[in-house]
């Protein structure tokens, strides 16, 4: 590597890692920016996109998530110093940026929300840019928004799938660890069989056959990790009873 270039992205990284903010460090986003600037910076003039150098690339890379009509942004992109676009220069470069390593084509289930904003706007009278700013917010609040919905979603499946549980142990169903009235010890049935397993100060897992759930139990042993208690049980659970 040149020393020009070598300092092209060592200015750029230092520029990167000059952000306090740890959340903004290893944002997707922000990463995924940076990468696009040191790639325009290697590849400079050998780029074989030879109408998209200054401002024309930067509006293209942020336009490209937000559902923008193709002949506004064509018009907008050709009031920016440059060689005449065609309606093909500009879907050919959207396309090619989102084929770029870690990012993706605009989001469906965004685009009705995109191009409500976008249409308020332009009847507003607001310029390209300022839209196009507009609606990268818009679409970073929707999809926090949309992430908030899957994890409130993924934590009611999670406590309908421990309600079940609970519900299999109590019937006398065999049925895997689970937590009873979200106990902090963990409670399953293997051939019929009811055991416990806690976690103790120092980490490791007690394992415990039972008869009820209040029951102190019988020590069974002691493992690094539930893994280990899991292999152990494979036999424990199928093992004769012994004689009383």
């Amino acid at each position: 590597m040149s020393a020009d270039r070598q300092y092209a992205v060592a200015s750029i990284l230092f520029d990167y890692v000059k952000s306090p903010s740890l959340r903004h460090l290893r944002d997707p986003h922000s990463v995924q920016k940076v990468s696009r600037e040191i790639v325009k910076a290697l590849d400079g003039a050998s780029s074989v996109w030879k109408k998209w150098e200054g401002q024309r690339e930067e509006v293209a890379q942020a336009a490209a998530p937000c559902w923008i009509p193709i002949e506004d942004l064509q018009a907008f992109l050709n009031t920016l110093p440059g060689p005449p676009l065609t309606k093909t220069d500009v879907e050919q470069r959207l396309r090619a940026i989102w084929e770029e390593p870690h990012t993706n084509y605009p989001k469906d289930k965004l685009k009705d929300g995109c191009v409500a904003v976008y249409q308020t706007e332009k009847v507003h009278g607001t310029e390209m840019r300022a839209i196009i700013g507009a609606l990268q917010e818009h679409i970073e609040r929707e999809e926090e928004r949309l992430r908030h919905e899957q994890e409130q979603s993924y934590r009611r499946w999670r406590e309908e799938e421990r309600v079940k549980l609970e519900q299999r142990f109590h019937s006398g169903a065999d049925c895997g660890w689970t937590q009873i009235e979200k106990s902090e010890a963990f409670y399953c049935r293997r051939n019929g069989r009811a055991f416990r397993i806690a976690q103790g100060k120092d980490q490791r897992w007690t394992l415990y056959r039972v008869q009820e759930i209040d029951d102190k139990g019988e020590l069974l042993g002691t493992y690094q990790g539930r893994g280990d208690a899991n292999k152990a049980l494979k036999k424990i659970a199928y093992a004769p009873e012994p004689e009383r």
